[in-house]
């Protein structure tokens, strides 16, 4: 009778994980979403307030009929673009050293702050792409996201391992980025763009699998605070998986104007 009082305990508590478990990936891909949609709001709105089709007050035109604003020269082609460029990078490490003094509210305002930042540098696409491929490869992008999410969540395969490598690689394009920025190698950037593609499918995937391992891990404290502030540090790094592997398909299926 112990024994199997023991058994129904044992399966009790499993039942309550993986509830409790189901609520925080929910929450997880909730929050994330929240801050794509207000980074493809920002976006969107800012690309429209740096072009105008008057050529009255333009500073430069950018293609036929259409001509940069005072706000998209700023943005665009002043000096201050190289601040919009690295500001969401910085602010990620800013987020993660702070994280732990932050209470859960002021974690998700922190987030959803970066999320409109992230939308103010990425705001060029539209007037590099047309309309219709940003669509396209969104949607193709939340596709791949959504089974890559999947496969990592249900996986019973350690990442570990291969998160190892992906970090490093992850490091390796960011410096070649930068570097290639003032080199300028349209080969350099086509193999930054194959590896960025590759490197954020992996990273979708273990991401999520040790978002589900951390929760497992800490799920017995029962501490609100850490889980929700868990949630949004979650949320944020498949949020970032999101963002780069749209930006490097991009590359290959966006069509330019």
């Amino acid at each position: 009778m112990a024994q199997f009082d023991t058994i129904r305990a044992g399966a009790g508590t499993r039942a309550a994980i993986d509830e409790g478990l189901r609520a925080h990936m929910n929450k997880v891909y909730g929050t994330m979403s929240v801050g794509l949609l207000i980074t493809a709001l920002a976006s969107w709105a800012i690309a429209g307030l740096a072009v105008t089709s008057d050529p009255s007050g333009a500073t430069a035109m950018i293609r036929e009929g259409q001509y940069l604003t005072g706000l998209g020269q700023a943005l665009y082609a002043s000096p201050l673009k190289w601040v919009v460029m690295f500001a969401p990078l910085a602010m990620v490490f800013a987020f993660g050293a702070a994280i732990n003094r932050l209470s859960a509210a002021g974690a998700q305002l922190f987030f959803y702050a970066f999320a409109v930042l992230m939308g103010l540098s990425i705001s060029s696409i539209f007037l590099v792409f047309t309309g219709i491929s940003i669509v396209q490869t969104f949607l193709i992008t939340a596709i791949a996201f959504a089974g890559l999410s999947l496969y990592g969540y249900t996986t019973k395969r350690d990442l570990g391992p291969l998160g190892t490598f992906l970090i490093m690689g992850l490091i390796g394009i960011i410096i070649a980025s930068i570097v290639n920025i003032f080199i300028g190698s349209s080969m350099i950037h086509f193999a930054i763009s194959v590896l960025g593609v590759l490197i954020f499918a992996g990273l979708t995937a273990y991401d999520t699998q040790k978002i589900k391992n951390d929760y497992i891990a800490h799920a017995h404290a029962m501490d609100s605070e850490w889980l929700a502030k868990s949630a949004i540090m979650g949320a944020l790094n498949l949020y970032l998986d999101f963002i780069n592997l749209f930006m490097f398909l991009l590359q290959f299926l966006g069509n330019r104007e």
